[in-house]
């Protein structure tokens, strides 16, 4: 079962970033706790989204970049200062794709589609499923494929996955869960036309 905790952060770490995030208003050259503790979270956030690790580096340097532009900006809102970041990635990510009009990349291991397909309730075996799964998943929308990314594939809370994404956690819970039917569909139509 997924971790249902509110954040990967705790409350305590919530505290101390709100702390770190007012000293480096305060103080720009303080951005630098906030960069070293968050750098390679978003570092292998990006990596798993795109090909080749200069991509990665460069869109990680432009998300901190933004961060340290925008730090003045940022008001708590009672979540995690990481999940800003992660929503700054995820805008990096989309406009790369856009701009240069590449294909999304999604790295999926077969334990990350195990928790899918037991969320589904399917009965073929997990290689059949990983397969089928897979090659379903390349014909999702960009925006879906994130979702499915932030909950099944990170174990992102509900309330987490929608402050990244932008929409609240109801919404997050009813496009997944549209989206798991859809799934649940084609691997039900696939497995009749075998």
């Amino acid at each position: 079962m997924l971790n249902e905790s509110k954040y990967h952060v705790g409350p305590d770490e919530m505290l101390d970033e709100q702390r770190a995030v007012e000293a480096a208003k305060a103080d720009p050259a303080k951005f630098e706790v906030l960069y070293n503790k968050y750098y390679e979270p978003i570092l292998q956030f990006v990596y798993k989204r795109v090909e080749g690790k200069e991509t990665a580096f460069d869109i990680t340097s432009q998300v901190f970049l933004n961060a340290m532009l925008k730090l003045q900006q940022y008001k708590f809102m009672g979540m995690p200062f990481s999940s800003w970041l992660y929503r700054i990635a995820l805008n990096e990510i989309n406009m790369l794709y856009r701009k240069d009009k590449i294909q999304r990349t999604v790295k999926v291991e077969e334990y990350q589609v195990k928790s899918m397909v037991q969320e589904i309730n399917a009965d073929d075996d997990i290689d059949t499923q990983y397969r089928k799964v897979t090659e379903i998943l390349g014909d999702f929308e960009d925006e879906d494929i994130q979702l499915i990314e932030l909950r099944f594939f990170e174990k992102r809370s509900f309330k987490e996955v929608g402050e990244i994404l932008n929409i609240t956690e109801n919404n997050a819970k009813v496009k997944l869960y549209r989206l798991l039917d859809k799934l649940k569909t084609q691997l039900t139509l696939s497995k009749k036309s075998a």
